[in-house]
């Protein structure tokens, strides 16, 4: 505080008080009561030390600064050296690859490759939904290295064999140098072309056969390329069969540069740590993976796991700003009393809570649908409804949950304009909201048993809840329809079998006064607002669901 005097007059012009504490030194992973609850169901007893372990690294000031840090100075292209010649390199600041390398010990790229053991998805579900609270831009090369091994496992095991092990490690190596030198790599993809956007089969790219229609030399320009700084690529060209995948290293075999250039980086919205470039290449060498005209059902491996990535990273940010909120309610008094004890507050945070925890519930049975071999049809069906809802989802409630801190939410110092930010990304990213749901009928069109699976799922639920039997009633009789039903209506159906999954969820996991108060809100009711709950639920009940301080 300052003290100011004139003449015998002493006052005080700088006392704080009446101000929230910075959420920093505490464990992610057992403060989510939620979360624990979801893991406690998914035999993973086996994880909970490393959750437990990882959850307090996470929630560290030093990391929590550094997720600040990260965005605060974004990387920077050099495309040529100080002698003229081209380099593509991409500058990050040291906290960038603090990040990297705690998720890379953490196996947050490879858990499920590399670990045998029962629920290793579900586990790194729960790794990647914390970490992406700390900070988001970081995961997409950690997403799409997890993403690309399975394609190269199904679609070119001779070829993975030189990458599985550098794929597999646990060692982050930020160096710019051949792979065969490094002791780790990540990896990306690039799809997007300027003409053509999610219409991938417009792509004008050109692939040319080498030798054996095994290599190829590649020429074009991807309009998007996130993390173009890896150490390889899937990418998407047309060949002479038509649309084809390739593998494309920024190195080639004899350790010299291939020819992919760096035209510049993105100056986004969001995501802002994460370096994001328009690319060219002219006869950059690379090999083909998968059948020669058959990209796209080539590269949907990747791109159905980037989706599940999609929706634990929004789920991980709805969270974070929900806890964000309600620890500043706890700390925040306003015309006599905490903000956490007036009635309408206590109102927008139980809503909050509402939306966060059945995102969380129907996150984790994705990601447990991704663990069981058995469930293929309803990972194929769930992965773009969840997807498709959980992202639509977050950037309202982020803006809802900025608004409990006033004006002190849209202030660079707090995390909220951040996540804000980074909000609308995951609806955009690996196909947006109408792609999604378009896909949606299409796995319904051409897989029955994806349909049987979401009926089975949802009886699962039937018998606890008359209100939600009557919706489940009413959605079984028209389901048979929606599978030849005008294309223009398929947001609403979607929609419509997001909140009956999360209500079943919800009923049959979290606590009744949960799955009543989301089925009177979202089933019963059409609500546009956060905060418009029934005053008949105990929204004290319902925010001690979300956090309570340690």
């Amino acid at each position: 505080m300052n003290d100011h005097s004139f003449g015998s007059l002493r006052f005080k012009t700088h006392e704080v008080f009446n101000q929230s504490t910075p959420l920093v030194n505490y464990n992610l992973y057992t403060s989510n009561r939620v979360l624990r609850e979801c893991m406690a169901r998914m035999d993973t007893e086996w994880a909970e030390k490393s959750l437990k372990e990882f959850g307090g690294k996470l929630g560290a000031e030093e990391i929590i600064r550094s997720g600040f840090l990260a965005n605060q100075y974004p990387p920077i292209l050099r495309t040529h050296d100080r002698f003229g010649e081209r380099i593509n390199e991409v500058d990050f600041h040291p906290s960038w690859h603090q990040l990297l390398q705690l998720a890379m010990e953490n196996r947050l790229h490879n858990l499920p490759w590399s670990s045998v053991k029962k629920g290793a998805h579900s586990v790194r579900a729960a790794m990647m939904m914390m970490a992406s609270e700390i900070e988001f831009g970081h995961l997409c090369p950690i997403s799409m290295t997890f993403s690309v091994f399975p394609v190269l496992k199904k679609h070119a095991p001779q070829f993975l064999d030189q990458w599985s092990q550098l794929i597999l490690s646990n060692q982050y190596d930020q160096r710019f140098i051949p792979a065969d030198e490094k002791n780790g790599v990540l990896c990306g993809m690039a799809m997007t072309e300027k003409q053509g956007g999610s219409d991938v089969r417009a792509n004008t790219s050109i692939a040319k056969a080498l030798n054996e229609n095994t290599e190829f030399l590649l020429t074009g320009h991807k309009w998007f390329c996130s993390a173009p700084m890896v150490d390889a690529f899937l990418v998407l060209a047309q060949a002479p069969k038509g649309l084809s995948c390739f593998f494309m290293p920024r190195y080639l075999p004899d350790g010299t540069l291939n020819n992919f250039h760096i035209q510049r980086l993105k100056d986004k919205l969001g995501n802002r740590s994460n370096a994001s470039g328009e690319i060219e290449f002219y006869n950059a060498w690379a090999l083909l993976i998968g059948e020669e005209g058959r990209g796209i059902p080539t590269i949907i491996e990747m791109v159905n796991h980037t989706r599940l990535d999609c929706t634990i990273g929004s789920t991980g940010l709805m969270h974070q700003a929900t806890v964000q909120a309600i620890h500043h309610c706890l700390h925040r008094s306003a015309f006599g009393k905490r903000l956490i004890d007036q009635p309408l507050m206590q109102n927008v945070l139980a809503d909050l809570t509402l939306e966060t925890e059945a995102a969380m519930q129907l996150t984790m049975r994705l990601a447990a649908a991704f663990d069981n071999a058995e469930e293929q049809a309803l990972q194929r069906i769930i992965t773009p409804i969840a997807k498709f809802w959980i992202c639509k989802r977050t950037p309202p409630l982020i803006y809802e949950a900025l608004e409990c801190f006033g004006g002190a939410g849209f202030i660079e110092d707090s995390i909220m304009p951040r996540l804000y930010r980074e909000a609308p990304l995951n609806s955009v990213w690996e196909g947006s909201g109408n792609v999604i749901c378009l896909d949606v009928k299409r796995a319904m069109q051409n897989q029955p048993a994806a349909v049987e699976s979401i009926i089975n799922e949802l009886n699962l639920a039937k018998g606890i809840n008359s209100s939600f039997d009557t919706h489940l009633i009413a959605f079984s009789k028209i389901i048979s329809a929606s599978l030849t039903d005008n294309e223009a209506e398929s947001r609403i159906l979607v929609e419509k079998m997001a909140l009956l999954l999360q209500a079943a969820l919800l009923l049959r996991f979290s606590p009744a006064f949960m799955a009543e108060a989301f089925i009177d809100s979202r089933l019963n009711n059409s609500k546009s607002l956060f905060g418009t709950l029934s005053s008949q639920h105990n929204f004290q009940w319902i925010i001690g669901r979300m956090w309570t301080e340690e």
